[in-house]
């Protein structure tokens, strides 16, 4: 139960214990529902600037928790603090292992940038605007997306004929190679077999399936990585891997390195790497 709790504490990266507070310029909608795969009723929070008379640039954020726990909530001040800097953002709930094992959170957060796209002129999306970010598991997951916009088999359910593809994408300490995270993590032995129905012995395929760095492609999205070098549950060499790949298949990709941060960054490391997603997301969903 100990290891459950420490890796809830360390797996969500942008949750704040202080009351949500939505300034009177904002926009803020709870718990709208984008897809319902296996009787899941999967649901969105979405903030935007009230004044929005057109389309703006969209960010999806993806809680983390190890692929078993965490909630969209977590990310409710994240999408506050992004609509403040003139984005449509918003926080998806998707399926958690391992009642729902890979590649299900995979095409729920698929089913979720499909149903931005198909919504965008109700809540002021930009189609061709939209990036995403996550921390841990679900670094992992908009990492997942940045790498798979050509492949049809993750796109399952609602508005197949809008696309999953985004722009950029800001990973916190996700991972990139999960054949090699035993070993190098304090509870990957215990979360991964959950999340792959099983361990590498029995489950080998599905961990490269799972894993992004074997999905690289020079139709990759642009990605910025944040990580610390002291990171016990998400090994820092996993963001090395995946800036080499990335960068031998000519995508263009930036790591910012915290020494001595751990996992779930706090005071002047948080408020640096904040700093630099909201740069990153400037330059590439905003800049002409």
């Amino acid at each position: 139960m100990r290891i459950l709790q420490l890796c809830l504490l360390a797996s969500v990266p942008f949750a704040h214990a202080a009351e949500l507070v939505i300034p009177d310029s904002l926009s803020f909608e709870k718990g709208i529902e984008f897809s319902n795969s296996a009787d899941q009723h999967l649901q969105l929070n979405i903030a935007r600037p009230k004044s929005a008379s057109g389309a703006l640039p969209t960010i999806l954020c993806i809680h983390g928790g190890g692929f078993r726990a965490g909630t969209r909530e977590s990310h409710d001040k994240l999408c506050i603090t992004l609509a403040s800097h003139g984005y449509v953002a918003a926080t998806m709930t998707y399926r958690l292992a391992p009642t729902f094992p890979f590649p299900a959170a995979v095409i729920d957060c698929k089913a979720a940038v499909r149903w931005l796209r198909a919504n965008a002129e109700k809540h002021h999306v930009d189609p061709k605007r939209l990036g995403v970010t996550g921390g841990s598991a679900g670094g992992h997951l908009v990492q997942f997306l940045g790498v798979t916009s050509d492949v049809e088999e993750f796109d399952v359910g609602n508005h197949i004929d809008q696309s999953s593809a985004v722009s950029c994408v800001v990973n916190y300490y996700g991972p990139s190679d999960l054949t090699k995270s035993y070993g190098k993590s304090v509870d990957a032995a215990e979360v991964l077999p959950l999340f792959f129905g099983g361990a590498l012995d029995t489950k080998l395929k599905e961990h490269v399936r799972g894993s992004p760095l074997y999905w690289v492609t020079p139709n990759a999205a642009p990605t910025l990585i944040i990580h610390g070098t002291n990171d016990k549950y998400v090994n820092y060499e996993q963001a090395g891997w995946m800036v080499d790949k990335l960068k031998a298949a000519q995508v263009e990709v930036e790591l910012l390195t915290l020494t001595g941060a751990g996992h779930g960054f706090k005071g002047p490391d948080a408020e640096k790497a904040e700093v630099a997603m909201i740069e990153f997301f400037d330059r590439h969903l905003k800049t002409p």
